[in-house]
């Protein structure tokens, strides 16, 4: 009962979305050119409160959750235009379902140790797991359909936290072998269950390949596919996660290199014409580098630390240390670094790290569009972090 409930509170907040996206076009290309009147919340919030008098589905569900999707329409059209962001696209039955409550209007209660519920308004009382206390003002809570089911995420300001350091200077090797190498000799490497978890993907993808398309069994064998990797994702955003909050609290500045993950897991299978080489070796390196998710730690780690650098990342892992000396033969394989000057020996990712380290005092500069807007309102450098 509570899932449909679920799927109608969705189900209307996107055909609000889309009634709202659909009139801002129209208005666009019929009215605004001419007139240069513009649609904006405001308006077509007044417009919702008219339709919820006439049409009775759209009225059983709470007016705030159709309100919060107006208003994601409207800051998604504010991003497009400063050039943060696409075109607000129609949504899609079963793409992102997701519907947002105000914070005033839930109430929180923990059951037990691992479990607790909340009151949705038109909904009643909904059992969930908690992971964590809540602590501060509940601003808003949003529920969304994962492939692993339904997720609630509640939102709270003034929490009691530990603060972040602001001092300290640490440099951050990434790697496949060793996902991350500190200048301090800390490494963290990725759950074993991300292992397990990979193993059971790739049988059940093959079991998903045997089935005809279009059957029961078919469509059973691809939820087992899509929850697996679900549940892998999930894992990998909770390692880094905790990761970069442990690295946050004990450094205030982080110094990175500056690696373009979207570039360097281009596929390698080329055309007919000029073919790849090394396609199936290439596919396993682009699998393990999105595996360890290099773009996801570092966007936690800008808005964790108090300053993030990014330097070049050219020679960092040839390069002694200790001497300075640039030498390829220097990396043996890839665990060990012999510099072949002085003799300095070292884990080879705590040596790049190390390099990495020392580097932090010539930043690249790399324009981007997060930093962009943070350029146009402070005027500070994109190496600047928080």
């Amino acid at each position: 009962m509570q899932e449909e409930s679920f799927a109608q509170f969705a189900g209307v907040c996107r055909l609000v979305w889309n009634l709202a996206l659909e009139q801002r076009r129209h208005h666009w290309r019929n009215y605004q050119a001419r007139t240069g009147d513009n649609l904006n919340y405001v308006t077509q919030a007044r417009e919702l409160t008219a339709l919820r008098r006439e049409v009775d589905f759209v009225r059983a569900v709470s007016q705030t959750c159709e309100q919060y999707a107006l208003k994601a329409l409207d800051d998604a059209y504010r991003r497009f235009f400063k050039g943060l962001g696409g075109y607000p696209q129609p949504k899609k039955k079963g793409v992102n379902d997701a519907f947002t409550f105000n914070g005033r209007e839930i109430v929180v209660e923990r059951l037990n140790r691992r479990w607790g519920r909340v009151r949705l308004p038109k909904i009643g009382w909904v059992r969930f797991r908690m992971t964590r206390n809540l602590s501060g003002k509940i601003t808003e809570a949003t529920v969304r359909l994962t492939p692993l089911g339904w997720q609630i995420s509640i939102g709270c300001k003034d929490c009691d936290v530990q603060d972040f350091a602001k001092d300290g200077t640490v440099g951050i090797d990434r790697g496949v072998a060793v996902p991350l190498m500190l200048s301090d000799g800390a490494s963290y490497t990725m759950p074993e269950m991300l292992a397990v978890l990979d193993r059971k993907a790739r049988k059940a993808q093959r079991i998903l390949a045997r089935r005809k398309r279009g059957s029961n069994r078919h469509a059973l064998a691809r939820r087992r596919v899509v929850a697996l990797k679900a549940k892998a994702a999930r894992i990998r955003k909770h390692w880094a996660h905790e990761t970069t909050t442990a690295i946050c609290r004990n450094y205030g500045t982080v110094v990175i290199e500056r690696l373009r993950t979207r570039d360097m897991t281009k596929s390698a299978s080329g055309t007919m014409e000029n073919p790849g080489k090394n396609v199936a070796q290439k596919r396993g390196l682009n699998r393990a580098i999105l595996n360890v998710g290099w773009h996801q730690i570092e966007t936690m780690l800008f808005y964790k630390a108090h300053q993030v650098v990014k330097v070049d990342p050219r020679f960092t892992s040839q390069t002694c240390s200790c001497c300075g000396a640039v030498d390829s033969r220097s990396r043996k394989n890839q665990a060990s670094f012999v510099c072949t000057t002085c003799g300095f020996h070292a884990n080879a990712d705590h040596n790049a790290a190390l390099n990495i380290l020392h580097k932090g005092n010539t930043p690249v500069v790399e324009p981007s569009a997060r930093m962009a807007l943070k350029r146009e309102l402070s005027g500070k450098p994109e190496i600047l972090g928080l």
